[in-house]
């Protein structure tokens, strides 16, 4: 791929976006954020990447087609991250997130096909396997959601239907059944579908990058729409003790921002060869297995402050373990994470934060 290439980031004022921003103007690539600044998500809604030669910063909404249209203008490919994020496990929520995610990538895609721009890299995310793999005594399964009793019973693994027995959790790849458990996961699920339709229906390549636990430099602040690793940080910032929900042994692939980054580019390197009509699913993440409880030890030893306090508490909509084979993402896109665990942890103990707007973009 040629210094000329011009992309395209949807959402590329938000954290994982800002990320890919970066790393592809230092590829030199030329690159167009398309963003709302909504201020319930952005603050103040200024753009954490400096202006620059090769980047320009357009205003807009990935839901309105004007707006669209003039950002794919000259495009190559397209990263398209902006999304509403988070549980989702209130259904009140259902409208806004099928607006901003299913609605918003339907009009990107349509625009896509007008402009003739035929590159695609979609933010998805592991929610949309719902719990990851596992086994009993008589092989793989799939298990059902958690009962709102057992967990109120402190009965936190997953049962087999089968033995009666807590199963062994797997990695999870992506040849896994989706089973999308909220509002959000089915969202995700829903743009994956859209991104697919469109590719088959033309010339379109896709790839679909199942992010997993993504953490980092310029998180949001004390927000659960960033996820587990910005509360915990949020609450050592307070000196506070990280409060881990269930036993803390929810099983997760944390993986850091820049090796996100890193993977959008690549699979933006993967669209330009593909064949026509391609549709690829791509795990991204660490490949390496943490408890959430581990997270937050690590995170609150690095940072030097009160050590985390296993609670108990638990949120109907939560899986209890989902993770990743990247495997696949090593195959073909020749892409490994690069930051380890504790390398990770200690740079995020001490690396700046978004402050809280209090709503969430991906």
């Amino acid at each position: 791929m040629s210094a000329a290439t011009t992309l395209l980031v949807t959402g590329g004022a938000g954290f994982i976006g800002s990320h890919v921003v970066e790393a592809a103007l230092a590829r030199g690539w030329r690159v167009r954020v398309l963003d709302s600044l909504r201020r319930d998500v952005h603050g103040d809604g200024t753009m954490r990447v400096p202006a620059q030669d090769g980047l320009e910063m357009v205003v807009g909404d990935v839901a309105r087609e004007r707006d669209v249209a003039s950002a794919l203008e000259g495009v190559d490919v397209v990263c398209h991250l902006a999304a509403k994020v988070g549980l989702g496990v209130d259904f009140g929520d259902a409208a806004d997130y099928v607006a901003s995610n299913v609605g918003a990538t339907a009009v990107l895609l349509q625009a896509m096909r007008v402009a003739q721009v035929r590159r695609l890299v979609l933010a998805s995310s592991m929610v949309v396997y719902g719990e990851g793999a596992y086994r009993d005594a008589e092989g793989p399964l799939t298990v059902p959601p958690r009962a709102a009793d057992d967990l109120e019973a402190g009965r936190f693994e997953p049962i087999s239907p089968r033995t009666g027995e807590p199963v062994e959790p797997l990695l999870v790849d992506e040849a896994a059944p989706s089973d999308p458990r909220n509002v959000y996961a089915a969202s995700k699920l829903a743009q994956e579908h859209l991104a697919a339709a469109w590719a088959r229906g033309g010339d379109g390549t896709a790839a679909l990058l199942r992010f997993h636990n993504v953490y980092g430099p310029h998180m949001p602040m004390g927000t659960p729409y960033a996820g587990v690793a910005s509360l915990f940080r949020s609450a050592l910032e307070r000196g506070e003790a990280p409060r881990v929900f269930e036993d803390g042994r929810q099983r997760r692939d944390f993986v850091h921002v820049r090796d996100v980054a890193d993977a959008n580019l690549a699979a933006a390197d993967w669209t330009a060869s593909a064949p026509a009509g391609t549709v690829r699913a791509f795990n991204v993440g660490s490949g390496v297995v943490h408890t959430i409880g581990e997270m937050a030890t690590a995170l609150a030893d690095a940072f030097g402050g009160p050590d985390p306090v296993v609670t108990g508490e638990f949120r109907l909509g939560d899986v209890r373990h989902v993770t990743a084979s990247s495997q696949r993402a090593a195959d073909e896109l020749d892409w490994r994470a690069a930051i380890g665990f504790e390398e990770g942890m200690q740079q995020f103990a001490h690396a700046p934060q978004r402050p809280p707007a209090g709503g969430g973009d991906t």
